[in-house]
């Protein structure tokens, strides 16, 4: 069975969620990227619009219920390192209800409130394509 980012390019979202200057960010457990800090994200279903898939997963990542959210851009990322390659559409919100829990330990070792000044190292490259679009 062919993976989506491994046998073909993926297609992926990531949410990015402020609250009072601050965005929320995991450390991820697995590739791509394994131990960087990380917009909550995932990849888009099959019939599933993206739009859709990036509330689910940030959802699921961190049992925030997420409103509005807003396109921002897309990035591409291959990251050789990993054997991956995603074509990623980027949102942002903060119409967000409830405090970030770590819901997937599977998947994501922290979670955690950074102030766009002093994020923390290292930065997914997803999560720099992002950053010149929230200042």
């Amino acid at each position: 069975m062919s993976k989506p980012g491994i046998d073909f390019p993926g297609v992926g979202v990531g949410l990015a969620i402020l609250r009072d200057g601050k965005l929320l960010l995991c450390r991820r457990l697995k590739a791509p990227e394994a131990g960087f800090w990380n917009i909550v994200g995932g990849k888009v279903d099959h019939l599933e619009p993206a739009a859709v898939a990036a509330r689910r997963e940030a959802e699921e990542e961190t049992g925030l219920a997420i409103g509005a959210i807003e396109f921002v851009t897309t990035t591409e990322q291959i990251i050789e390192a990993d054997g991956q390659h995603w074509i990623s559409l980027l949102y942002k919100t903060t119409d967000i209800q409830g405090e970030p829990q770590l819901t997937e330990p599977d998947k994501l070792s922290a979670i955690g409130w950074f102030d766009l000044d002093t994020l923390p190292e290292p930065l997914s490259a997803f999560t720099r394509a992002l950053l010149p679009h929230l200042r």
